[in-house]
């Protein structure tokens, strides 16, 4: 049987470039480019790149990028984008809780969760992370995003989506937190790209910070940095706090 992820994923790509929490991409690479310095000869690896938009735009500033995803929908639709504007960039279909890459690349994104914490179990969730740090080189960084943990202790999830739904995209509904897993199980309801109404029950974890820190310093991360990820508008001025939906997390090998 498939899992939520991969129902949702299977056949929403077009409509999944419609969604909000896709709009912040050039601040995001901007944000990105800081953190390497500008450096044109980093090897970048993109989990769960879905429909390429952090791998197009890095791409198109010059940067070698690798972009890895689990749906073949999402992935078509990143190597069409790419095509129409004449950039040369690896797409594979890789499932990120499998190792595959070794001391390979400069710098590893997560972004918009790519992957971590959709994952079933917290066992999964990390093969993520464990395979990402893998995957870099000696003194290598990985940036990725979080569902921030600390945001359901002090808010509604439910009112959340709420107040960011829009039409044409996807809605949650009869969210419910789990105080001992820290997952949110709800209802999604999309419309897939051939029109189809679907409905789907998906769960998510949220993390705390020091979980983070723990896990990848158990990993041998020398730094773990977390932030606020506001969308668009990635900053390390940005101190995480209990109003941010997600964290921000930037370590280095």
């Amino acid at each position: 049987m498939k899992q939520w992820y991969e129902q949702l994923f299977e056949n929403y790509a077009e409509h999944y470039d419609n969604e909000a929490f896709t709009q912040g991409t050039i601040g995001e690479c901007d944000f990105i480019e800081k953190e390497i310095n500008f450096d044109k000869t980093k090897n970048i690896l993109d989990i769960g790149c879905g429909t390429g938009r952090h791998s197009i735009e890095l791409s198109k500033r010059g940067y070698m990028v690798t972009g890895i995803d689990l749906s073949e929908a999402q992935l078509k639709r990143a190597r069409q984008k790419a095509a129409a504007q004449s950039l040369t960039l690896e797409f594979k279909k890789h499932d990120a809780r499998t190792p595959h890459f070794n001391n390979t690349f400069d710098l590893v994104i997560m972004l918009c969760e790519g992957g971590f914490t959709l994952m079933e179990t917290d066992e999964m969730n990390y093969q993520i992370l464990q395979n990402a740090a893998r995957a870099l080189k000696p003194r290598g960084k990985l940036i990725f995003t979080s569902l921030n943990g600390l945001f359901p202790l002090f808010h509604s999830i439910k009112q959340f989506h709420a107040a960011d739904q829009k039409e044409d995209v996807a809605s949650y509904h009869n969210n419910k937190f789990n105080l001992m897993t820290f997952r949110d199980h709800s209802i999604t309801e999309f419309v897939d790209d051939a029109g189809n109404k679907r409905s789907i029950e998906s769960n998510e974890r949220y993390y705390v910070p020091c979980e983070i820190t723990w896990l990848l310093k158990s990993l041998d991360f020398k730094t773990v940095e977390i932030f606020g990820a506001k969308l668009g508008a990635f900053s390390r001025n940005d101190q995480l706090t209990t109003e941010d939906f997600e964290m921000l997390v930037v370590a280095v090998k």
